[in-house]
């Protein structure tokens, strides 16, 4: 990765509907030298678009190299002013040779998934389980981690002691406003906040929508172009396109003022395996794989495949 174009065009090659992880080669030096690994998010709170976890890396002795970078709360920062940060991260030597970086792009059909499904996943699990595992990926590649820095928006104490728990060899410290604390942090901010915005400037609509980031704004709810896309862009039968979080609760809001009423049938609790009477077709045989009249299994049409829908069995046990 040598410049912003080349992550966009990384990203572009990617399923915006599916997960998935980027990172930079591991300098040699991380790996011999004991290195602080920071941790941070951006793109908690939007309504539209991905969430992206991000962890920087470098050695303890290295922290001037950070500082001269201009590393600070992506926040307080402007888009240009970060995105020459994370360019020079990309191509000066200095960071070439000292700092590693590794994201989870986490999709917007993924989040409202989570939420939606049976057994309920939380933006919370969501989160820590992507730290967790950016920190285990840095950590199998070879890098020399002592000291982990995270950001969090909850109570730390908890969030620390879990990581304390499952990573008892690293120094762990947890705490609200890392980004402005720990230029290690910064750093990890800064490759997540920059990564969203480019993926939200590349996005492609699989609804065949024409439009580009300029028209459906920042994906937080109070943007007005935000709102204006939330409220126009829905389908009364299939809700919005896979940009939305539709478990948010201001597009759920609006989907219950606009979308079709939907009304499911109750599970028998008290016999839910109770066999159908005698000619009476099972529900799920409706989804069985059909065959083509070559014998082959028909494909999945492309709106189940990018929303991640399968059949499941023994959906209600």
């Amino acid at each position: 990765m040598n410049s912003l174009q080349a992550l966009q065009e990384y990203i572009k090659t990617k399923d915006n509907f599916r997960n998935f992880i980027n990172g930079s080669e591991v300098p040699t030096v991380c790996k011999s030298e004991p290195c602080m690994l920071g941790v941070d998010e951006a793109g908690r709170g939007p309504v539209l678009g991905p969430m992206v976890y991000g962890v920087a890396y470098c050695p303890i002795n290295q922290k001037k190299i950070l500082e001269n970078l201009g590393c600070a709360d992506s926040k307080a920062l402007t888009e240009e002013k970060r995105d020459d940060i994370l360019t020079q991260i990309f191509t000066d030597d200095a960071a070439l040779n000292n700092v590693g970086w590794a994201l989870e792009i986490i999709s917007p059909n993924y989040i409202s998934n989570s939420m939606y499904r049976r057994a309920k996943h939380s933006l919370n699990e969501v989160s820590m389980n992507s730290a967790i595992d950016l920190i285990k990926k840095v950590h199998s590649s070879g890098v020399n981690i002592t000291e982990v820095y995270v950001d969090t928006v909850g109570p730390p104490e908890k969030y620390q002691a879990k990581l304390s728990e499952i990573f008892p060899e690293f120094k762990i410290t947890v705490a609200k406003k890392a980004d402005s604390i720990y230029p290690i942090v910064s750093a990890a901010s800064i490759v997540a906040k920059v990564t969203r915005d480019h993926a939200l400037k590349v996005w492609k609509f699989h609804e065949g929508l024409e439009m580009d980031h300029t028209q459906f704004g920042s994906g937080y709810p109070g943007d007005p172009l935000t709102k204006k896309f939330i409220r126009e862009q829905i389908d009364k039968v299939f809700g919005y396109p896979l940009l939305v979080r539709f478990s948010w609760s201001t597009a759920d809001h609006m989907l219950q003022e606009k979308a079709a009423t939907c009304t499911f049938e109750e599970v028998d609790e008290e016999n839910p395996k109770k066999k159908a009477s005698a000619g009476t077709k099972s529900i799920s045989s409706f989804f069985s794989p059909k065959l083509e009249s070559n014998g082959k299994i028909r494909k999945r049409h492309k709106f189940f495949e990018e929303r991640c829908l399968i059949v499941g069995n023994n959906a209600f046990d």
